[in-house]
């Protein structure tokens, strides 16, 4: 297994962030900060890491948040080669200043909102705008509309990721999980958005809509499926992917893969039979064709893991979709890995294993996952 992600936000990250505000303001208390955002650092995980160096940062700048800020924000620029983390967590090294903004700023709706726009073009806002849109929802919606049309595609993304009802990572957006009406108006000024950043994030607010309400997800769908460039269109295939792993009916129709499938599974192994906990479970079937006629289909594998108190859990995983010929057959391979993640603990037993075609279940087999 690769390193933890925390390793690479180690005591660099607050010493570098001590640097850089020591540079844009000579009285900042560099050693006091220091001793305070190291102390039990190490246990904390990635996302705490950020809150707890955002709690020593309100500590030891000015107690008058707007001060505060415009120098948080001021040491920005004095951003030196090797300051930041490497690789694809470059943009980690801005998240205990998102941080800041949520847990000092709730009170200064203007000051933090333009210190928003601008982290977000360095590290995503989209956990630390939540607080500010459930506490000032209308002002923060009007603000929202004006940022979708905004220059900088990053910007325009935080519109749709920030209002996410079920955001990982991020507290629910309970509200809109009960109305999501507002969120929707969002992205209707998103959908045809020129960047697959911003289309993407479109895709997956959507698809947080659809686990709340599946049938407004659906209407959607179908209005936007209308006259849908190309690029649209793999917009909505991707927010309907939770629904078609359900087998939805309404989402499956819509993709083409309405009709009943006219299958039957064949030449199944599941190896190996028994899995030490930490190993992989390979899955291998064959789907013939049992109509003269063609017919797409669409294949998922479900295996259902069991739980702690000896219930299951049914997690589906995507295989592909085909096109079959009467009579025809293809070849379905998945390898599960079962090893411990932060989403899903393994707990040993019988674990049974199902194919959905076009929403149909096909059961394949199981597989037992030892102690």
């Amino acid at each position: 297994m690769g390193e933890p992600l925390k390793s690479q936000f180690g005591e660099r990250i607050p010493r570098s962030l001590a640097r850089q505000i020591t540079a844009a303001w000579p009285q900042f208390p560099e050693k006091d900060f220091l001793a305070d955002a190291l102390d039990g650092y190490e246990e904390l995980e990635l996302m705490d890491r950020g809150r707890f160096i955002a709690r020593a940062l309100a500590r030891h700048l000015p107690p008058n948040y707007p001060e505060a800020l415009e120098i948080l924000m001021r040491s920005i620029n004095e951003l030196r080669p090797g300051d930041q983390v490497e690789g694809g967590m470059a943009s980690f090294f801005f998240l205990p200043h998102t941080c800041f903004v949520a847990q000092s700023g709730i009170e200064h709706f203007d000051e933090s909102m333009r210190a928003q726009h601008r982290l977000t073009q360095l590290f995503s806002a989209e956990f630390s705008i939540r607080p500010f849109i459930e506490r000032y929802e209308l002002k923060s919606l009007g603000l929202l509309r004006t940022w979708a049309l905004d220059q900088n595609e990053h910007v325009r993304r935080l519109v749709s990721e920030g209002t996410r009802p079920r955001l990982p990572w991020g507290g629910r957006l309970r509200r809109f999980q009960q109305n999501p009406a507002p969120v929707i108006t969002l992205l209707e000024l998103l959908k045809d958005d020129p960047a697959i950043y911003v289309r993407r994030s479109v895709a997956n607010n959507l698809n947080d809509i659809g686990k709340d309400h599946p049938d407004i997800l659906i209407r959607i769908a179908k209005k936007w499926m209308k006259g849908a460039s190309d690029e649209r269109r793999a917009l909505v295939r991707h927010a309907l992917r939770s629904l078609v792993k359900q087998g939805n009916p309404g989402a499956l129709e819509l993709l083409g893969f309405g009709r009943e499938a006219r299958v039957a599974v064949e030449d199944v192994v599941i190896r190996p039979q028994r899995v030490p906990k930490g190993g992989k479970v390979t899955i291998m079937f064959g789907i013939r064709s049992t109509s003269r006629s063609a017919q797409r289909i669409i294949a998922d594998m479900r295996v259902h893991f069991i739980k702690a108190n000896g219930t299951t859990s049914p997690k589906v995983f995507k295989l592909k979709s085909v096109e079959l010929a009467g009579g025809s057959r293809d070849t379905f391979r998945k390898t599960v890995t079962l090893a411990d993640l932060t989403t899903r603990k393994h707990c040993p037993g019988r674990h049974t294993v199902d194919a959905l075609v076009n929403g149909k279940v096909l059961p394949l087999g199981s597989f037992v996952l030892l102690k």
